[in-house]
């Protein structure tokens, strides 16, 4: 057989070179503020008194609807079964966002999954609660659809802390992003120089300084 020539080898390694680093870069999943969509899960009233650290919860859920106000990407709401379980808590305000009730668990209904196809946006961030249940079901929904997924671990919770902690740990097997709110704010950022980092960078030190008014300055 020919031996391929040196040339030819040269050019098949540097297609193969391209496409690795393609490949990492979907890998990768990077937030663009042009490809994301926020989803925020059924933080609603009744939910207040019963969820482990809410205030926490509300407060990071305040700050990421702000920041997709100033970013111009588009916020998605639900409400598990409102007739019950009301309206999402008042200090959220939702008014430019869809909102959806649902009685499923996932968000992923159909009139959310079109809602997110008519967007055409391929990047979710998903917050709220309760995680092991309404938040994994949603994150395992948009995985099986094709959507990168990146769920802010200071943003979602349950009843219980072990259930929150064993969701995290499942979700993030199957293949979605755990991170924070103040990751996703300054990765869809980049610079100092994109137009809205005076606005967002206030944002997230006012996130900061709620948290520890709370006296919880951890993590969730």
């Amino acid at each position: 057989m020919p031996l391929i020539s040196l040339a030819a080898g040269m050019a098949i390694g540097v297609v193969l070179a391209r496409e690795i680093g393609r490949e990492k870069a979907r890998r990768a999943k990077r937030l663009k503020p042009e490809a994301a969509v926020f989803l925020l899960c059924d933080v609603q009233e009744k939910f207040r008194g019963i969820i482990d650290r809410m205030p926490h919860v509300i407060a990071t859920a305040q700050a990421m609807l702000k920041c997709a106000d100033k970013m111009g990407i588009p916020v998605v709401v639900t409400e598990q079964y409102p007739k019950f379980f009301q309206a999402t808590v008042a200090e959220l305000d939702v008014s430019k966002a869809t909102v959806f009730a649902k009685t499923r668990f996932s968000m992923c209904t159909d009139e959310v999954v079109a809602c997110l196809r008519a967007h055409g946006r391929r990047s979710v961030v998903l917050f709220g609660v309760e995680a092991h249940v309404c938040v994994q079901q949603t994150a395992l929904d948009l995985l099986e659809l094709g959507y990168e997924v990146h769920v802010v671990a200071d943003g979602v919770s349950s009843q219980r802390a072990p259930d929150r902690a064993t969701a995290l740990q499942r979700i993030q097997v199957a293949g979605a992003v755990v991170t924070s709110a103040e990751s996703v704010f300054f990765e869809l950022l980049r610079s100092k120089e994109a137009p809205a980092f005076k606005d967002v960078s206030k944002i997230a030190k006012e996130l900061a300084e709620a948290v520890v008014a709370l006296g919880d300055s951890r993590l969730l």
